[in-house]
């Protein structure tokens, strides 16, 4: 087959769309097939980490529009990269196959350019942006908007990739007609692993990856102010990005200096770095969103470094880690209230951290049960001609 894929980020952008898209990318070509990538220039500061020439598979960049805070986010933004895009999809070399990452404009004018092409499409739904819309408190007529450009491409792909069984449900309620393959998700356990170093020591937290309104980070600062008077050397340390940031940062103003870190985002083989050194991670879902069948993908780079988590809020990720509480150390799962994460950071904090030997048993869990390896075979399988 001659697959590409068409997504507005890609490595070394860290972001679980890079790991998924990126291990996709190589499952396709060590199963012998043709593949490759229609991305973006990645930021400024992460232009020299790109090294796509060791990648066994082309990636082609382009520019795009960035809002402040260098992440490809906002209308403006998406146009700038779609619409150029369903020229280079129109006129560029023949395909057996696209692979679409969201967002939905990105579908929007891929089904119309594949179409043209008489080319099928895939559409990945690892997320439902017309309910991310809504949670946010977006305008009806917006969300509207986004849930008939979500339908129009999630119903022109020949497969909807479908990440849990929360997503795939929404996926066949905005889309009916839609043929939709769960395929699951997971991590990169090449680069999230327990080997190697960690940079961090002593009572560190670290909330990785997107920080968005409707996952409600904002409950971990409201905690770690309860917990300060007893553990004053506690810490948490935002890692990446996110529409909640200035929120966040304008919250954590009134705690002591340096007990809230915001680091940008970082390469993904650096994040790996400081999840190994942390105590825990956090990872969060506000209930009432409209939004509890998401299952945020930074846990699963927690566990593949070995690091328990924090999980606070409804949904599936709570149900997964009481399933498999046995099995691995993967952390506390509570509900989204304030005393509860006080209570789990608290606990965190003051226990003894979990040794090498068990980090990495946690870290071999992953790798057999979370590994992306995994769901890009299914992919593979699912799309096949």
């Amino acid at each position: 087959m001659r697959v590409s894929i068409v997504t507005r980020i890609f490595a070394p952008e860290a972001s679980a769309a890079s790991f998924r898209l990126g291990t996709l990318a190589k499952s396709f070509a060590r199963a012998g097939h043709s593949v490759s990538v229609k991305t973006v220039l990645p930021p400024r500061a992460l232009r020299g980490t790109a090294k796509d020439s060791g990648n066994p598979f082309p990636i082609t960049r382009f520019p795009v529009l960035r809002d402040r805070s260098g992440y490809v986010r906002g209308y403006l933004q998406y146009l700038s990269f779609d619409v150029p895009l369903f020229f280079r999809v129109l006129l560029g070399p023949k395909q057996d196959l696209f692979i679409v990452e969201p967002p939905p404009t990105t579908g929007f004018f891929v089904r119309l350019a594949a179409a043209l092409r008489r080319t099928p499409y895939a559409y990945y739904a690892a997320d439902v942006w017309s309910d991310a819309a809504a949670s946010t408190g977006a305008s009806p007529a917006v969300v509207r908007v986004v849930r008939a450009m979500e339908r129009f491409a999630m119903s022109g792909a020949s497969q909807v990739l479908s990440v849990n069984a929360g997503v795939t449900d929404r996926v066949r309620s905005i889309a009916p007609r839609s043929t939709v393959v769960t395929v699951g998700n997971g991590v990169d356990t090449e680069v999230f692993n327990a080997e190697g170093e960690g940079a961090l020591d002593g009572k560190v937290a670290i909330y990785p990856g997107t920080a968005s309104e409707w996952q409600g980070a904002v409950i971990f600062i409201e905690a770690l102010e309860q917990i300060l008077p007893e553990v004053p050397e506690a810490k948490i340390v935002f890692l990446g990005q996110g529409s909640d940031w200035p929120a966040l940062q304008e919250r954590s103003a009134s705690l002591p200096p340096g007990s809230v870190v915001f680091t940008p985002s970082v390469p993904p083989e650096q994040a790996a770095v400081l999840m190994r050194g942390a105590a825990t991670t956090l990872a969060s879902l506000r209930p009432g969103t409209g939004y509890e069948f998401a299952f945020p993908t930074k846990v699963f780079a927690s566990w593949g470094c070995g690091t328990p988590v924090i999980y606070s809020g409804p949904g599936p990720a709570r149900e997964f880690m009481s399933t498999h509480a046995s099995e691995a150390r993967l952390g506390i799962a509570c509900e989204y209230e304030v005393g509860k994460v006080a209570d789990a950071l608290r606990q965190v904090f003051t226990e003894e951290h979990a040794g090498a030997d068990e980090r990495q048993r946690t870290s071999e869990w992953a790798s057999r049960n979370v590994s992306l390896d995994a769901v890009a075979a299914r992919v593979i399988q699912a799309v096949a001609l």
